[in-house]
């Protein structure tokens, strides 16, 4: 069965409406998957993820193998299981968090031997490992690992980088996986054109159920950063889902979209809800200021989720500066949400073929 099924295209960009079917369900994309590092989505349970209407979410292998392990993951019957969920879970190798572990690490073309950042311990990730990481958490996506290049670097780190990380592609494309799993390769290239151009084409060679858009969100100027989406999903086949790694600014997801991509994921959400930043379609703003000590209007007037339905900015606000964790979860449960329904209005416009009018809005409000 085909795995990704595009539904409706849209006239004046190249952005789609499309479907991807996965072992635990259907996902709408283009969509938003929330970070659950470490097996959950901060400050979020279950029952809030089915609630907030969140279709797929990432985990990372990383942290889950160095703590608790998938072998406890995997006696419990997988991470579904293991987190009390049923929707589709993405997982990422570990590729970037060893590309942020930079100054504890030593690459070869095998893999990457580091120290892990909890106890000290001597770990090594190769292609295999990686995979086998991924299959014994049972998530319905799994990314092949990638050798990220920092910003900036020379042109001969960052062509080092892509064929380290086709090696490792072709490496993980040719381990065993569950029934149901799909593979993602990984674009690599920093901000070289014809490098991102080269490992594109040559990862699309290799027949992965769909190809991510890596290397970007790495400390680069939004001009950059949207160049080396362009440079890299011109030459992906269409036919497959894209998904852009690391980027969740509302103004560089809608960019994204208009280019072809399908699928996202960000810290920020969550990240900003611990820290007492709320998130609105006009912009973010600190919660925990003074100057919303007295105001009794909601989070972001006219939302409807959960926090903004029945408390003040005054009531999150007191929570958020008496470290009551419930502020952190409400703020985050209005930051997904706001989140969810932002994914929500992109896909009713490219179904009403209206994207283009709904591009021009978000650039506006920018």
């Amino acid at each position: 069965m085909q795995s990704f099924n595009i539904l409706k295209r849209d006239s004046q960009t190249s952005a789609r409406l499309g479907r991807l079917q996965t072992a635990h369900g259907p996902v709408n994309t283009p969509v938003f998957m929330p970070v659950g590092t470490q097996g959950t989505v901060k400050a979020l349970t279950p029952a809030h993820i089915d609630e907030l209407g969140i279709e797929m979410f990432l985990c990372n292998a990383y942290h889950l193998n160095d703590r608790p392990g998938t072998g406890v993951i995997a006696a419990c019957g997988g991470l579904h299981v293991f987190m009390g969920v049923r929707k589709p879970i993405l997982t990422d190798s570990g590729g970037f968090q060893v590309f942020s572990l930079a100054s504890r690490r030593s690459i070869s073309d095998g893999g990457v031997e580091f120290n892990s950042h909890i106890d000290g311990r001597r770990l090594f990730l190769g292609p295999a490992e990686a995979m086998a990481i991924q299959r014994e958490l049972g998530s319905d996506v799994a990314m092949v690992l990638d050798e990220c290049a920092p910003y900036p670097c020379s042109r001969e780190y960052a062509a080092q980088a892509v064929a380290r990380t086709l090696k490792w592609a072709a490496a993980c494309a040719g381990q065993p996986r569950a029934p149901g799993r799909l593979v993602f390769g990984i674009v690599q290239g920093g901000m070289y054109a014809e490098l991102r151009r080269r490992c594109a084409e040559e990862l699309s060679a290799m027949n992965f159920d769909g190809l991510a858009v890596g290397g970007v969100s790495v400390g680069e100027p939004e001009d950059v950063l949207l160049a080396g989406i362009r440079d890299s999903v011109d030459f992906l086949p269409p036919e497959k889902p894209r998904y852009l790694m690391g980027v969740g600014e509302f103004g560089q997801m809608a960019e994204a979209v208009a280019m072809g991509i399908d699928m996202f994921d960000c810290v920020i959400p969550t990240r900003l809800a611990r820290n007492g930043a709320a998130v609105t379609r006009k912009g973010r703003y600190p919660l925990k200021a003074a100057l919303y000590k007295d105001d009794l209007k909601p989070v972001e007037e006219g939302c409807g989720c959960y926090a903004c339905r029945n408390f003040t900015r005054a009531y999150l606000r007191h929570l958020l500066n008496s470290d009551e964790i419930l502020g952190i979860v409400l703020l985050t449960i209005h930051n997904i949400y706001c989140y969810m329904q932002f994914m929500a209005e992109i896909r009713a416009a490219i179904e009403k073929g209206a994207f283009g009018k709904f591009l021009a809005g978000v650039r506006t409000d920018k």
